[in-house]
């Protein structure tokens, strides 16, 4: 039996996990008070006018204010000298006043009036009537097309120029906090492992990962949970009906949890059992492509190359080539952060720079449809120094926890 694989039972598993969320420290306001001047120094270099954050991850980012995107307006407006304006519903206003980051001015629009019109309006009295707006890039059409309409003479641009380009770079305190929530999750992962059985479903898998997310500390459980065996293991996202265990099947877990608004994504790929020289070959070349694509990390960097390298290896050991199946159909990489997935991506079209602060993932996964996938995910981050794991790569199919002494 693979090492770590089927030790334990789910309730003794679950006891040997605990909090570990203690000192760990939320972003605090001086940090988001730079990331406006971040912004607005943008705004001033690309003569914008005005850039328009939605409710969601950039909104959050920028203000600290957390409120979910509707259909009813909820946004923030930054302007170059860093300030910003708030625009809400107006029964809408003293809630979302609780829930400010940083405290700032709001602007309301009762339910029959037009919010696209108030932006306007906004805009107007600041005498900006032409010129740039930076449009969130994750901004509902109906809120771009709103705008537009209502000021017509203001050219809409794209606003991640400005979000992407400052949400990229993580700041020690936000790597601290993705660090941890991945330490978190990769425990989770060796609980799970653990309370394999033949006969267990990957439904009752994906209820203890949330159950064991919970335990180390993430409130909400899951952020999210892909649970695979056997041939489902080929298709990235999974299938539709839920696998039962059996000897000898690969397993895939992929699942990832959220602490302070920041998010882990770890996925391991292992065999339930004695693993078969086919398993065996499969799972290796996956991992050499996941160490070809860190190695091929450095500092000012295409990013196009780590995609490169990884797709390189597999084609050299047969796979491909490039999207081809077998062998890795999707981008080797994303970024994380706020969302699941940012800014930016590992794939073969990105010319951006490598730079100090950005945290990416490395998962170019092996497909082999109608037999079996294999996935090994982790993240690195820029230090100083040089590219690093927030966690370990598997050490090996036998033993993918490292749980081994040399």
């Amino acid at each position: 039996m693979t090492t770590g694989v089927g030790t334990n039972n789910q309730e003794d598993a679950l006891a040997k996990l605990s909090d570990m969320t203690g000192g760990l420290a939320p972003i605090e306001e001086a940090e988001f008070r730079a990331r406006l001047e971040k912004a607005a120094q943008l705004m001033r270099e690309k003569d914008w006018q005005a850039l328009l954050v939605t409710a969601g991850s950039s909104m959050l980012y920028f203000t600290g204010t957390h409120w979910h995107s509707s259909e009813r307006l909820v946004a923030a407006l930054i302007f170059p000298d860093a300030s910003i304006v708030y625009i809400s519903p107006e029964f809408e206003v003293s809630t979302i006043t609780d829930f400010m980051g940083l405290k700032s001015p709001v602007r309301s629009w009762e339910e029959h009036e037009c919010p696209y019109s108030l932006v306007s309006k906004i805009l107007s009295e600041k005498n900006i009537t032409s010129g740039k707006l930076g449009m969130d890039e994750a901004a509902p059409f109906f809120v771009s097309n709103g705008i537009a309409k209502a000021a017509p003479d203001l050219e809409m641009v794209d606003g991640a120029e400005i979000t992407a380009r400052c949400r990229m770079i993580k700041s020690p305190a936000e790597i601290a906090i993705i660090q941890r929530v991945m330490d978190m999750t990769i425990e989770v992962h060796k609980a799970t492992a653990s309370i394999l059985t033949a006969g267990i479903s990957t439904t009752e898998v994906v209820s203890f990962i949330d159950k064991a997310h919970r335990k180390v500390g993430a409130a909400k459980g899951n952020f999210f949970a892909i649970v695979l065996f056997g041939e489902a293991t080929a298709y990235p996202h999974g299938v539709k009906d839920p696998q039962i265990l059996k000897e000898g099947d690969m397993v895939l877990v992929d699942s990832g949890c959220s602490v302070l608004d920041y998010i882990s994504d770890i996925t391991r790929t292992y065999v339930y059992g004695t693993p078969t020289e086919r398993q065996r070959q499969v799972w290796g070349d996956e991992r050499a492509a996941q160490q070809a694509a860190f190695d091929a990390i450095s500092e000012g960097a295409a990013i196009a190359a780590v995609d490169a390298a990884a797709r390189g290896e597999l084609e050299s050991r047969g796979y491909g080539p490039g999207y081809r199946v077998p062998g890795l159909p999707h981008r080797t990489g994303h970024g994380i952060g706020l969302d699941i997935h940012e800014w930016p991506y590992l794939v073969g079209n990105n010319d951006t720079k490598l730079e100090a602060g950005m945290c990416l993932s490395i998962e170019p996964m092996l497909c082999i449809y109608g037999e079996f996938g294999v996935r090994l995910e982790d993240h690195f981050h820029i230090g100083e120094s040089g590219p690093k794991w927030f966690t370990q790569p598997s050490k090996c199919i036998d033993d993918p926890f490292g749980l081994n002494a040399d």
